[in-house]
């Protein structure tokens, strides 16, 4: 008698916003819900940003976590072996038949480890779904009471820690500089140096605890987390 094949399950990556339980969709919460199994990044000291938001809106009883460790570094082979090290954990569930969801910040499209992870599973013959978010810029320019775009001009997403920020800060339109924690200092100087602070606005940990908002740059702190997100008109 021949075997049956197991159906694999899906890996899914769910956009679980950027802080606020409440900022999560109702197909957001209805994947995490169905998925008996949840994997989350987490930091060098254990604590995963994306395991608690999911606790304040998902009840996790009688769910696998899976705990995923993705390094704050930008060596490509050091970040290649965590995608691999990840796909690894995740795909004994899959080929058992249980689906994974994978907790994102924000929106999965934007910036995601997830997607990096999903390309070697996909590869792989596993089938692979993304859950979109609401994206960290988007409540920021909500919690401060500002328009992201105008009908004229453009809308630039930018990387706060990426080395060519400065250059792209030239394009017309708003622009929006994520996870610029690191980066703060250096932002800061490059912008008062090009008569921008002006109209300038901030977010840090938005929806999040220690969660503060800056209308202005005129009273900005001297330093912040790195989940912060700089609004240029």
């Amino acid at each position: 008698m021949e075997s049956v094949k197991q159906t694999p399950g899906t890996f899914y990556g769910v956009g679980v916003g950027p802080g606020d339980p409440e900022l999560l969709t109702r197909k957001a919460v209805g994947v995490l819900e169905r998925c008996p199994v949840l994997a989350t990044p987490r930091t060098r000291t254990g604590s995963s940003v994306a395991l608690e938001i999911v606790r304040g809106a998902v009840e996790l009883e009688g769910k696998t976590l899976l705990p995923l460790d993705f390094p704050m570094s930008r060596e490509e082979g050091e970040l290649r072996a965590a995608h691999r090290a990840a796909a690894e954990t995740v795909r004994p569930h899959l080929e058992a038949g249980r689906d994974v969801a994978m907790a994102v910040l924000g929106d999965v499209s934007l910036y995601s480890t997830f997607c990096y992870v999903m390309e070697i599973l996909r590869g792989e013959g596993f089938p692979c779904a993304m859950v979109p978010g609401v994206p960290s810029f988007c409540a920021a320019a909500a919690l401060l009471g500002r328009s992201l775009t105008r009908p004229d001009a453009p809308l630039h997403i930018l990387p706060g820690g990426w080395e060519g920020a400065e250059g792209a800060l030239d394009l017309p339109g708003t622009k929006v500089l994520m996870k610029s924690g690191r980066q703060y200092p250096r932002l800061l100087e490059e912008l008062d140096r090009r008569g921008m602070l002006e109209g300038a606005a901030m977010v840090e940990n938005c929806g999040l605890p220690g969660q503060r908002a800056f209308p202005t740059l005129g009273d900005r702190p001297e330093s912040t987390g790195y989940f912060t997100t700089i609004l240029l008109p």
